[in-house]
């Protein structure tokens, strides 16, 4: 996937269904520099398939996606992440520095509609997580999504927000983010903070899995057989899932985020989880299996077209899925 064909596809968990939104899909940062504790052969002995979707042999560079989930479980959407918004003043980010996209126009292909999101949840507050939270409203930020309750992890708001100096005051950019994507939600009323664990509805429960931030989290979903977990940025290629004492380079507890990632790769090995990252390439979800003392890429999902409203409202009893059972996914190239 490129910049080219960016876009939503959809499939289904259960009575879940699961719209994957994708902002783009490019080359990030060089491999050495984003994960500094994995050497050049684990890219080289596996690249037959992470090439394209993962990484780019030629210039060395690690491929992401910019994408967000959103998931309609119990009558209720619930949007995980929010990209990293428009025009903002991100010095020192990257591609994140004053960026453009049209994350709001990909929702309305979705058929989702600001007005429409019941649930915001930030898995953490990293810029590329919260910028579409806010949008500007005659030169004031605003909450993007005007009905609904924007779950934030207490430990992240603690951490950047004003009462431990916008994280330390180690990064001027923190206290932007924080500054124009979470306190308008706080001064709106919509903010809702958490810790350790937060049911959602049913289907939904957000897990406290610390490292990456201080607040970083998961979000599990279980309806009927399925199973998946939304892992935020617990894992930014599959190269961590090969070898999950690997941080990437914004991991700022680097033991604690080792820990959680092992925890959360063995739960999902062991209860058959779709383990769906923030930034993977290809379909964006996978598969992971237990394999002597550490874990090996499943099958990747797949997904299909994004159903209209009106298909929603004739499907009986939830919707069919576009994906095979668990198990008899097809398998990742290997």
């Amino acid at each position: 996937m490129t910049n080219e064909n960016m876009g939503v596809q959809s499939m289904v968990l259960g009575d879940v269904e699961v719209i994957r939104v994708v902002e783009w899909h490019k080359p990030f940062l060089p491999a050495s520099g984003m994960f500094p504790g994995a050497g050049a052969g684990v890219w080289k002995a596996n690249e037959d398939w992470l090439a394209p979707d993962h990484w780019e042999p030629e210039s060395d560079m690690v491929v992401l996606a910019l994408q967000s989930w959103v998931l309609r479980s119990g009558g209720r959407t619930v949007l995980v992440d929010t990209g990293a918004g428009n025009g903002r003043e991100r010095p020192g980010m990257g591609p994140f520095h004053h960026s453009q996209g049209d994350f709001l126009g990909l929702l309305a292909s979705a058929g989702v509609r600001p007005r429409d999101v019941d649930i915001v949840v930030n898995t953490h507050l990293h810029v590329d997580h919260v910028g579409w939270n806010t949008v500007d409203m005659d030169g004031h930020c605003a909450p993007t999504f005007p009905h609904a309750a924007y779950l934030i992890p207490a430990a992240d708001d603690f951490h950047y927000g004003p009462d431990n100096a916008y994280g330390n005051g180690v990064r001027e950019v923190d206290r932007l983010i924080y500054e124009d994507s979470i306190a308008p939600v706080h001064r709106a009323g919509q903010a809702v903070l958490w810790d350790g664990l937060h049911r959602i509805d049913e289907h939904l429960t957000l897990e406290s899995a610390p490292g990456h931030t201080p607040g970083s989290s998961v979000l599990r979903l279980v309806s009927g057989s399925d199973r998946a977990v939304f892992v935020g940025d617990l894992l930014h290629s599959p190269v961590q899932i090969l070898d999950p004492c690997c941080n990437s380079n914004a991991c700022l507890a680097p033991e604690q985020a080792v820990a959680s990632r092992r925890r959360i790769l063995g739960r999902a090995a062991d209860e058959r989880e779709l383990l769906v990252p923030a930034h993977f390439g290809g379909t964006g979800a996978l598969e992971v299996r237990r394999e002597s003392d550490g874990f090996a890429l499943g099958p990747w999902a797949t997904a299909g077209p994004v159903k209209s409203a009106s298909a929603r409202a004739s499907d009986e009893g939830g919707v069919s899925s576009p994906i095979p059972p668990a198990g008899t996914r097809p398998a990742s190239p290997r």
